[in-house]
């Protein structure tokens, strides 16, 4: 079956349609995470996720889906979750309880790990279709989201840091194109939040982003001094088209690449490239 022959609802996250094949992906992404990070001669290599190791990665991702689970609770039993911090400072108050995890001991820690996930998933299996898009939880860093933003963070992480994971390992690998696709939509909120328009200079800045996969489509991408906006649409007019496919939308958009084919003003794609911060 070709891509265009697929039901595209199965791969728009925040369609309840999709819910059962995006729990699979994130199982997959997950058991694939578990099953190299839980080697002790993994345990302390370096990954591209700054300085944190492996053992940070999985210390990062416990910290994470035990706040999902708090704060599902805590919403759920009609009250309000605290956030954090602002986006902007994730990567730091990340890092710091990350690092708070990491000392203990390997087969502890993926024991802990294995066993949020597990209630994570199951928390998740539970959500029916009225919650998936309007039951909507504070995120720590990001503010209220719907249920459905919840699976797909646990679909960041695990497929993300398992990409780190195998890439500081130096194995032969992809991201998987199901993860990819699925998380193609997200990165365009990524990109909005995490715009630092600071970097943008006097003047507002225009370009398309065309993207390939199960969530194919072409967007105008906008910049002021107010921040980013986009909408699906032709970018026959704009000064250049940055073309991806999905894992490189991704792995860009995470920080992990420069990746994209720009097609036009190459001025314009670099200073494009170079608006966002990483958290």
């Amino acid at each position: 079956m070709s891509i265009a022959d697929q039901d595209t609802s199965q791969w728009d996250a925040t369609n309840f349609a999709a819910k059962d094949n995006l729990l699979r992906v994130v199982r997959e992404e997950a058991e694939g995470f578990f099953a190299l990070a839980e080697k002790p001669e993994n345990w302390d290599s370096p990954t591209p996720a700054g300085h944190w190791r492996v053992r940070n990665l999985v210390a990062h991702i416990a910290d994470t889906t035990e706040g999902y689970l708090e704060r599902f609770e805590t919403t759920r039993a009609g009250g309000t979750a605290e956030p954090l911090a602002p986006l902007d400072q994730m990567a730091v108050t990340a890092d710091k309880r990350a690092q708070a995890l990491s000392g203990a001991p390997q087969d502890e820690q993926m024991a802990r790990l294995r066993e949020d996930f597990s209630r994570a998933m199951k928390m998740f299996e539970e959500v029916n279709e009225q919650d998936w898009s309007n039951f909507l939880i504070t995120h720590a860093y990001m503010g209220p989201v719907p249920a459905f933003f919840y699976p797909i963070g646990q679909l960041m992480d695990y497929g993300v840091h398992g990409w780190d994971l195998r890439e500081g390992l130096g194995l032969p690998h992809f991201l998987s194109s199901d993860a990819a696709d699925l998380l193609v939509p997200f990165m365009f909120v990524l990109w909005q939040a995490t715009t630092d328009v600071s970097r943008l200079g006097d003047e507002s800045l225009q370009v398309g982003v065309r993207v390939s996969g199960r969530n194919a489509g072409t967007y105008r991408v906008t910049v002021t001094d107010e921040g980013m906006a986009y909408e699906p649409g032709s970018a026959d007019d704009l000064p250049v088209l940055i073309d991806f496919d999905p894992a490189s939308l991704v792995l860009t958009a995470f920080g992990r690449t420069c990746s994209g084919t720009p097609y036009g003003d190459l001025d314009a794609a670099r200073k494009f490239a170079g608006l966002f911060f990483r958290i």
